[in-house]
């Protein structure tokens, strides 16, 4: 039996709770673009190239983003009833999204991508950099160096954003980070060996997406504002929603449009990504198994194993369920409806995004 996920709600109370949010997040491009300014301007200051990768990161953070982290670390904030005005909110959203320019260009040198958010990536733009100049030494390992060190100094600058928060939120702060970290090798090793493995896979997909995108930012938010009781609610609600959102993330790389999307499609086939999506179906169909097994995987073969395999289907049920799963989590939650019908409708436009 098919689940149907509920419809986005109307607010009914003039949006309060989605302008408050969108009142965090525009403070948070501003701390963003005023600490990536000073940062350019501090280090332009001691030579040209000094700033080299301060602007690697101002150039990624400045070409957009879902701001999905931020966006759910400020609801957990203002559902669990903190003050519009408490600067470290804005600090924390700041810092998640540093976060995500740090995974980012890593994860771009990781998997051999060339396009993020439309625009070439860090290793791929100073790889062709250092070809057009003619300078000393492997571009290829020129252009991922100089990734590598803008994704630690992204690093550098969230752990300085989160300085001033309280000693609880610095705490989930640090799970948040090793989660998404261990997540990310699991990823990549699973992948090396090619074993299919739902049960792995769902946990790589909760601890290097799901929990990072959504729960941890939650709890994150909740705690700033000296809140523990909806740890519960959030938790439920973020482990559903972000299985969810991993899932569709899957989809549209096997089905998705580069054009729309932003950046390179097929690139968890070309990478052996041992996915959830994948894991199902190699153990369904023997077909996608032998892909799977292939030293170069076909990901317009595998594409059409998992529709045909009904695997893609199964996937687009679980998501109808997870949505119901987290919109139900909400029902618990001590917040107001108001925050109820806001995160309920966030679930389902995370669940449901095209790209």
């Amino acid at each position: 039996m098919t689940v149907s996920p509920p419809a986005p709600v109307v607010d009914h109370l003039g949006g309060l709770a989605a302008r408050s949010r969108a009142a965090v997040l525009d403070r948070t491009e501003a701390r963003l673009d005023a600490m990536l300014t000073a940062e350019h301007s501090r280090w332009a200051a001691v030579d040209a190239r000094a700033a080299v990768p301060v602007d690697a990161i101002g150039e990624l953070i400045r070409a957009g983003g879902k701001r999905l982290r931020p966006a759910f670390c400020a609801a957990g904030f203002l559902a669990a009833g903190g003050e519009l005005s408490d600067s470290r909110v804005v600090d924390a959203a700041a810092a998640i999204e540093m976060l995500h320019a740090f995974a980012l260009i890593h994860d771009d040198v990781i998997d051999d991508s060339g396009l993020r958010r439309g625009r070439p990536t860090v290793h791929a733009l100073h790889i062709d950099r250092h070809r057009e100049r003619g300078w000393q030494g492997e571009a290829r390992r020129y252009g991922e160096g100089i990734a590598v060190l803008a994704g630690d100094l992204a690093f550098s600058y969230a752990g300085q954003l989160i300085q001033d928060l309280p000693a609880e939120a610095r705490q989930i702060w640090g799970r948040l980070v090793s989660e998404m970290i261990i997540g990310q090798h699991l990823d990549v090793t699973v992948a090396a060996e090619s074993l299919p493995d739902p049960k792995l896979a769902r946990y790589i997909a909760n601890a290097k997406s799901g929990h990072y995108s959504i729960h941890r930012p939650l709890e994150l938010g909740a705690a700033i504002a000296g809140d523990a009781t909806s740890a519960a609610a959030f938790e439920a609600y973020g482990t559903a929603l972000g299985e969810a959102f991993q899932l569709r993330d899957d989809l549209i790389d096997t089905y998705g449009d580069a054009e729309a999307v932003g950046k390179p499609v097929g690139a968890d086939a070309e990478q052996h990504k041992m996915t959830l999506l994948v894991s199902l179906a190699a153990l369904r169909d023997a077909r996608v198994g032998e892909l799977v097994r292939a030293a170069d995987w076909d990901g317009a073969a595998l594409a059409e194993a998992l529709t045909s395999s009904g695997v893609r289907a199964e996937v687009e049920r679980r998501i109808d369920e997870l949505v119901v799963q987290a919109h139900q989590a909400l029902s618990a939650a001590p917040i107001s409806e108001e925050w109820k019908r806001e995160l309920a409708d966030m679930a389902t436009s995370v669940a449901y995004r095209d790209h």
